[in-house]
């Protein structure tokens, strides 16, 4: 079974052909509508305006193959120069030809309000409405054009790049450190997480102190990372008048804020104590007097199961034609097309994503198996996603082909849990009960945690905001706050969290 990205489908575009054609295409659609202002009367006019700005999504977003190819290939190799910098001219050139078209939603986020009911009830634009709604709603965070190109240019310099470059520094790292059989091998930064797993001390402890090594020797710049993202969202969130850090989140995942608001507040309030007493509960069974922050997700018990690769494939592959024949045929398809990107290497990126570029686009999958029991989860989890975005793509115009966060995570975690069961079906009492401890730490990492993550990065925006500045020292303050409960952020993995985390801003 091949088990690396299989990019045909995107190279077998003209990358220069396509580039004229991105460019010609935008420059076309800002010469008939920068200065025509019919679309923003009549809703027949605005019906056109929106199906060829649909188009221009469908087939040139993004940088269309050629930026999806870069993308994917940046994390494949994160320490290739050459890549990094053919996928930053790719996506400056289209940062470019973005702006031309800046206009257009900032127009329509101007309509009058009486005029936005005309458009809203028209049945025209029902394929629209819900973008129509959304951009009524928010428009008055929206900037002047110029301004607006302005906010888009700095992001590169002020965001992107900081978190890239973390991230290209960490997946460079290796260590000498001990594998399952006490052998010493040098393993990359991914694999060091997975063997703080292990239920054998003497491995998790000697992986824990490289990791942390590697960790403290990218600290101080890290510290200037972490102000310069700060700093960044600041500045946008006081030109737009958000008055919260995350209120431009929830504006982005159509949410409302009161609900995010109670859902913190009861999660905090008592999941926060379910947390401490299960982890009290496995420090017990596993024998030690305290949980290290890395030893949290210990493996208990032990499950003498093939959690290999292939293995992995034939439940989960199980598990998804028994609920529907067209999710089995899907990931199929994954395999077959080689969509999915295995196994953890040196320059690879680390943990587990989901990638859609464009409806047009296939999806592609990237994991870091390690025939863990916690790969298995982490499979269904990213073919979840894979699916929605599969069926997304028969029903969604290519201007709504998105989910936002507040229902992102219900394909995967749903995946999950049906992966769950089949494996209980085929455990002795003793293996089920393992089973079942896991999936309660899964849904703790998932709810608890997310909640405590929030709150974490909540709080270090609100002092930066008092401050202007967050020092090592500082940063350490907040984070021992939130290291008194179990399963909140703390430890050695702030810096990498912190990343991954703001990459979602």
């Amino acid at each position: 079974m091949q088990t690396e990205w299989n990019f045909d489908a995107l190279l077998k575009t003209d990358f220069e052909k396509e580039r004229k054609e991105i460019e010609k295409a935008h420059l076309s659609f800002r010469d008939k509508w920068k200065n025509n202002s019919d679309y923003l009367e009549k809703p027949e006019v605005l019906k056109k305006a929106l199906d060829e700005y649909n188009a221009l999504v469908e087939n040139y977003f993004y940088g269309g193959s050629e930026g999806y190819y870069y993308y994917l290939k940046q994390k494949q190799e994160e320490d290739n120069v050459e890549i990094r910098a053919k996928y930053g001219k790719i996506s400056d050139f289209f940062t470019r030809l973005g702006n031309e078209i800046t206009f257009f939603m900032l127009n329509l986020g101007k309509i009058p309000k009486e005029k936005q009911k005309k458009f809203l009830e028209s049945n025209l634009l029902k394929d629209y409405k819900n973008l129509l709604k959304i951009l009524f709603g928010n428009a008055k965070y929206h900037l002047k054009e110029g301004e607006e190109k302005i906010i888009v240019l700095k992001s590169k310099p002020s965001y992107e790049l900081w978190t890239k470059m973390i991230s290209s520094l960490l997946t460079k790292e290796t260590r000498m450190v001990l594998d399952e059989n006490e052998k010493k091998v040098e393993k990359t930064y991914p694999e060091m997480i997975t063997l703080m797993m292990n239920q054998n001390k003497k491995i998790r402890d000697l992986s824990a102190k490289a990791f942390n090594e590697i960790l403290e020797k990218y600290s101080d710049i890290a510290e200037f990372e972490l102000n310069a993202i700060l700093e960044n969202k600041k500045i946008d969130d006081e030109l737009r008048g958000f008055s919260r850090a995350d209120e431009s989140r929830h504006k982005e995942d159509l949410i409302e804020t009161e609900i995010v608001d109670a859902l913190v507040k009861s999660v905090s309030k008592k999941g926060f104590e379910i947390s401490r007493k299960f982890y009290e509960l496995k420090s017990k069974l596993l024998n030690l007097k305290k949980l290290k922050y890395y030893e949290r997700n210990i493996e208990y018990g032990k499950l003498e199961r093939d959690f290999s690769y292939d293995s992995s494939v034939e439940l989960v592959k199980k598990v998804f034609y028994a609920l529907d024949k067209k999710f089995g045929n899907i990931f199929e398809s994954y395999i077959k097309n080689r969509q999915i990107d295995v196994f953890p290497k040196k320059g690879k990126s680390g943990g587990a994503f989901c990638q859609n570029w464009s409806v047009k686009h296939p999806t592609y999958i990237l994991l870091n198996h390690t025939n863990k029991f916690n790969d298995v989860r982490t499979l269904a989890h990213e073919l979840g996603h894979g699916i929605n975005n599969e069926l997304m793509k028969e029903k969604q115009k290519a201007i709504n082909f998105d989910t936002p966060k507040s229902t992102a995570e219900v394909a995967s975690t749903f995946m999950e849990d049906f992966v769950f069961q089949e494996l209980l079906k085929k455990v002795n009492e003793e293996e089920k009960l393992i089973i079942l401890f896991q999936k309660i730490e899964d849904d703790i990492q998932t709810i608890v945690r997310q909640i405590a993550l929030y709150n974490f990065e909540k709080e270090l925006h609100e002092t930066y905001r008092k401050e202007n500045y967050l020092s090592k020292k500082d940063r350490t303050i907040i984070q021992e706050k939130y290291g008194k409960l179990p399963g909140r952020i703390c430890g050695l993995f702030w810096m990498r969290e912190l990343v991954d985390l703001l990459e979602a801003y």
